[in-house]
């Protein structure tokens, strides 16, 4: 077998290859990524990235992307490389392409002086979780959970003693420094470039009508993060009593539409687009009841909009405002494993992982929307 060669990816020579390769990968997946002919539609965003290619012969038969960013990080800041898209054609896997992908990534990471690599997948994929703890060298280190609801037909009703208001880019990146820089793991230093990005629709924060902001006892904030204009989803293999109850409730509510109540699953098997809901926080007694009204708030924005069907969003394990974000738990809700490698040891060697990785997560986890 000829030599796997790892090179930059070059947006007019492959393109197509790469477009073709992710589409394979995702044959047989219950969720399947379209990216609507752009490679590096998940990674365009971020600060600093990196998309590599396997090529064999004149075959592309791997690609990987990368990001850099710096972030908070137990009580210090870290420049960190954030590692997705990591795909080997179905026909070329258990040749060792994956590890090559990977260490070629990592490379590209300590050239730019990044102190840690991670990554995420589902807790399910096995594959993956093995190519990186057992041949890598990473280590598990926190495990999100994945909060997704539907978008229905009709506006849900918002409490008449709640007010939401839309902060300025200004207001929200003061309001993020005040209140999560020191108690979110993984904030990002650039969090005002993230708020000021075309994508972010916007900060809303929800407080009593009676108690005005920001002196408010009880509040929530959330921003909200337009990943129909990124890449599209659509469901690939599904059971079977999914697919029926999507055609029954969507049957109901066109019989009974003014007196149907229940929540109607929406058209899933056609491409669609989602939002997604980041920097969550609260303070106070109520904030619970704050962050399901602006959640419900978002719903209403997502009724508007053509292609977007699912409202997305990602905690930490421990955050107790998980309770309060609608989801569909039964259909759709996951938990993801995050794994970590620290990088530039002495003489290129791997260097130890740091005692707050290995600590108990904070309650709160700042998952970064251009990572999705």
């Amino acid at each position: 077998m000829s030599p796997v060669t790892i090179r930059c990816f070059d947006w007019d020579r492959d393109r197509q290859a790469a477009d073709e390769l992710d589409v394979s990968c995702e044959v047989g997946s219950p969720l399947v990524t379209v990216t609507m002919g752009d490679p590096l539609c998940r990674v365009r965003n971020s600060p600093a990235y990196q998309m590599l290619v396997a090529e064999l012969g004149s075959k592309i038969v791997g690609v990987i992307r990368g990001s850099i960013k710096t972030v908070i990080v137990g009580t210090s800041q870290a420049t960190v490389g954030y590692i997705l898209g990591l795909r080997v054609s179905p026909l070329h896997r258990r040749l060792g392409i994956a590890f090559l992908l990977v260490c070629a990534i990592e490379k590209w990471f300590s050239s730019n002086s990044v102190e840690y690599a991670y990554m995420a997948t589902q807790k399910t994929n096995l594959p993956s979780i093995n190519l990186f703890t057992n041949k890598l060298n990473y280590v598990k280190f926190r495990q999100p959970v994945i909060l997704v609801n539907t978008v229905g037909r009709r506006p849900i009703s918002i409490p008449s003693n709640v007010t939401v208001i839309n902060l300025s880019v200004d207001e929200a990146t003061s309001l993020y420094n005040k209140q999560m820089r020191s108690s979110a793991e993984f904030f990002p230093l650039d969090i005002d470039g993230i708020l000021k990005n075309n994508l972010s629709l916007g900060t809303f924060v929800a407080c009593r009508k009676d108690e005005s902001w920001p002196t408010a006892k009880s509040w929530a904030v959330l921003s909200v993060w337009n990943s129909c204009e990124v890449f599209k989803l659509r469901l690939g293999r599904v059971p079977w009593y999914f697919v029926a109850l999507a055609k029954l409730s969507r049957l109901m509510e066109s019989v009974l539409l003014p007196c149907f109540k229940s929540r109607v699953v929406p058209d899933l098997f056609s491409v669609f687009g989602f939002y997604f809901l980041y920097g969550l926080h609260g303070e106070g007694p109520d904030k619970g009841l704050m962050m399901e009204v602006l959640c419900n708030f978002v719903h209403n924005m997502a009724v508007k909009v053509k292609d977007s069907e699912m409202i997305v969003a990602e905690l930490g394990g421990n955050d107790e405002l998980r309770k309060y974000v609608p989801h569909w738990k039964w259909i759709f809700s996951s938990e993801d494993l995050w794994c970590i490698k620290a990088l530039g040891g002495e003489g290129g060697s791997q260097a130890a992982v740091p005692e707050w990785a290995k600590a108990a997560p904070p309650p709160e986890l700042f998952v970064d929307p251009r990572e999705l």
